[in-house]
């Protein structure tokens, strides 16, 4: 799956930018494209993590620690997509705005520090799926080096081991909101439940997981054929009472398994032609 004519191009990428700010989550798409931008670029290269209630506390201190790791310069900056009441209500489109707000802050903040390039770390796979998203980055000038070099996530992955990244299997995880079935209003509150929620689960050792809410229902997804361990494992009775102390009333088990993006499969094939359109 390693293609080092690939990696090539995606080092020619960012050969040809002089000065590049990297919109970074830690996550392993972004993660690997700060490192080949560090190791292309040195001190031109910047990367940048927005810190909203969408985003665990946790998963900040890793995007912190791996930047130190990869030694490129990492700067930390507040969004408040909640403020925008388009986001907070939750439409299918909420990815948008979200994203308006993101790239609407680095671009000024890229240009402030005399940065023509913003780049995300959007691969080929990403492009499969529901991702309104990909309007805003367009509409402010964002580049995805991964698309542009031909890379899905196995490859993304691939790559990030052969770099020696940690990230290279870290299991895909999506802002908070995603959570939330599209035209339930998020609050912060709903957030912090959210997130007690599925922090609750990684202390129980999971990594492929998801907790949906419902308006007070949290409904747990867990790797289909880890339900019945799961289950037999878990003192359920702990669980309910532990997410019931976070704010939730009911708390249900997901029978059909975990799977990415379920919540995509409301929208009608209308809505998910407006985004094909949109690619970039």
């Amino acid at each position: 799956m390693l293609d080092l004519k690939k990696y090539e191009v995606l080092q020619d990428i960012f050969r040809g930018l002089d000065r590049v700010l990297v919109a970074y989550s830690g996550g392993v798409d972004s993660t690997l494209v700060a490192k080949v931008a560090h190791d292309v670029l040195g001190e031109r290269a910047v990367a940048v993590t927005a810190a909203s209630p969408s985003l665990m506390s946790e998963d900040l201190d890793d995007a912190i620690d791996q930047a130190q790791v990869i030694g490129i310069r990492h700067e930390v900056v507040e969004t408040d997509e909640l403020a925008n009441p388009n986001y907070a209500a939750n439409p299918v489109d909420r990815c948008y705005f979200c994203k308006s707000e993101l790239h609407g802050t680095l671009v000024p903040l890229a240009a402030e520090w005399g940065i023509a390039a913003v780049v995300d770390g959007a691969n080929l796979d990403d492009l499969g799926d529901y991702r309104p998203g990909f309007r805003a980055a367009r509409e402010k000038g964002i580049r995805s080096p991964l698309i542009e070099a031909g890379y899905t996530k196995l490859e993304v992955r691939a790559l990030s081991r052969h770099l020696g990244l940690v990230t290279w299997d870290k299991p895909a995880m999506p802002c908070l909101s995603s959570r939330f079935p599209y035209g339930e209003t998020i609050t912060r509150e709903k957030l912090l439940r959210l997130a007690n929620a599925e922090r609750h689960l990684r202390r129980l050792g999971l990594r492929h997981f998801r907790v949906r809410s419902a308006g007070d229902t949290a409904r747990i997804e867990v790797e289909p054929d880890r339900i019945r361990e799961f289950v037999n494992a878990v003192n359920l009775p702990e669980l309910v009472a532990a997410f019931q102390s976070y704010g939730f009333v009911f708390v249900t088990l997901d029978l059909e398994g975990f799977r990415s993006g379920k919540l995509n499969a409301a929208l009608t094939p209308e809505q998910r032609s407006a985004h094909t359109a949109l690619r970039p």
